[in-house]
């Protein structure tokens, strides 16, 4: 039964695992450090209820920083060993630090007992639980019990050799493919073996009415020239995309090995960045966010009193824009246009644009207007360092030219740009283009240094007033 739970509840059932046994290993550790160790007799005072509480809290903490809660269907055994084993390592050298070595006990070797016996009663009793958890996880997919929805993208003859080696295959590594979908809308070989669900134009219905977890690309070495235009569309959906060896040239420095079994896929790699410095981002954006909010309120201000007087409408400009996985959000910033600045439709400003106000020209400067959007990092929408979000729009407009635009939606969209530092605000669809070479390079090398760089330089732009 808990395995045919979904996944938000096998991801609670794991973080409720793990904290019981954290609270089992410290009450252990707390008794034997007492009993065995300091030589004095047990007692529950108040450290020790205060422990039993706060520590397994800071393990579950720690634990959601690796990233062991992402996708908890995924985990396997050597993941897990080593999540377990680094996780157990870090935390049991915090709490030495912060709990325990202001103990008074008799001798340096007590310290390393103490800090052994921590490791050992915390490592081995969450190994156990968590290989037990992921053990039953795994046999259930080799079985074929459990597994991921999985679309196979084409219906020629690779499509139908991949079926069918997935099939015959002593074991599954997850691969339950629910049906496939043409790109030419004639190859269906495969309608006498899987559902036909449409052609690759209705990709994203289909993605969304099936709720698919995985797509295998099958496409004929004919077909390679839609190969970027389709690998963007499904990336900016955040799904595992897997794709024939073949086209590892295509898609060098993006990929990592998978072997499903005499079936060698390549799976396209769209995540960079470690779990954990995700988590330290989304954090430093929310603290840092909160500071600037509290230190800028009388920028905040004099900039909402000199909008309103300079010139008439509203002191705050919110507009529709599109963010993390193409979800659509309003942007918030200071006004620095006249009202009414796009009645003939969708414009993006230039140097002279007489749409823009005197005190707008100056604000865009110095990047002023772009403050208010703190508040859409604390909400969520965006992030400090970003890619950033444009309108549905012009969206379109790149990507006729550039489907590679859509992998800028994999991230949260930023204040601040590595295409912003160097390039500056776009005048037109081209412009917009060469900045985005910046905004790939940057998912490329996504790091929190890089983050650290951009937003320096970007403090450099605002203090020399360099904006366009």
């Amino acid at each position: 039964f808990i395995f045919l739970m979904s996944l938000r509840l096998r991801t609670f059932l794991l973080i409720l695992i793990d904290f019981l046994v954290a609270f089992s290993a410290w009450a252990v550790f707390f008794y034997h450090r007492k009993v065995n160790i300091e030589k004095v007799a047990f007692e529950a005072d108040n450290m020790f209820f205060i422990g039993i509480f706060c520590v397994p809290i800071g393990w579950l903490i720690l634990y959601a920083l690796q990233g062991t809660y992402v996708d908890v269907k995924r985990l396997y055994r050597i993941q897990t060993l080593n999540l377990t084993f680094l996780g157990t390592l870090i935390g049991t050298t915090a709490i030495f630090f912060i709990l325990l070595l202001d103990d008074s006990i008799l001798g340096y070797e007590k310290y390393y007992q103490l800090f052994i016996s921590l490791f050992f009663i915390q490592f081995f009793s969450s190994l156990f639980v968590r290989m037990l958890f992921v053990s039953i996880q795994v046999f259930r997919i080799h079985q074929r019990k459990d597994g991921f929805k999985t679309l196979l993208l084409g219906g020629g003859d690779k499509a139908v050799q991949i079926f069918k080696e997935l099939q015959s295959a002593p074991k599954s590594t997850g691969a339950s493919i629910i049906g496939f979908v043409n790109l030419n809308g004639i190859d269906k070989l495969l309608e006498n073996e899987l559902p036909y669900l449409g052609h690759v134009d209705q990709l994203e219905k289909v993605l969304e009415k099936h709720e698919v977890e995985e797509v295998i690309i099958a496409l004929e070495s004919t077909e390679h020239k839609r190969l970027n235009s389709i690998i963007a569309r499904l990336t900016s959906t955040g799904m595992k995309i897997k794709v024939l060896p073949d086209m590892y040239d295509i898609l060098s420095g993006s990929v990592q090995m998978t072997n499903i079994f005499g079936v060698i896929l390549l799976e396209v790699n769209t995540h960079r960045m470690p779990v954990w410095q995700k988590s330290v981002k989304r954090m430093l954006d929310i603290l840092i966010s909160l500071l600037a909010i509290i230190v800028l309120i009388p920028v905040y201000v004099f900039s909402a009193i000199w909008v309103k007087v300079t010139s008439e409408g509203p002191i705050f400009f919110l507009q529709e824009r599109i963010g993390l996985n193409g979800k659509r959000f309003k942007i918030i910033k200071f006004r620095t246009m006249f009202v009414n600045a796009e009645e003939a439709g969708p414009q993006l400003s230039s140097s002279d644009d007489p749409r823009i106000t005197p005190a707008g020209r100056f604000m865009r400067k110095v990047r002023l207007d772009e403050f208010p959007q703190f508040f859409n990092v604390i909400k969520g929408d965006m992030s400090l360092v970003g890619p950033r979000p444009e309108r549905q729009y012009f969206i379109d407009k790149i990507v006729e030219k550039e489907p590679q635009f859509l992998h800028l939606t994999t991230v949260r969209p930023g204040i601040t740009s590595w295409g912003q530092v160097k390039f500056g605000y776009a005048e037109n669809v081209d412009q917009m283009i060469q900045r985005m070479k910046f905004d790939l390079l940057y998912l490329k090398n996504i790091s929190l240094a890089l983050d650290a760089k951009i937003m320096l330089y970007t403090i450099l732009i605002i203090f020399r007033a360099d904006g366009k």
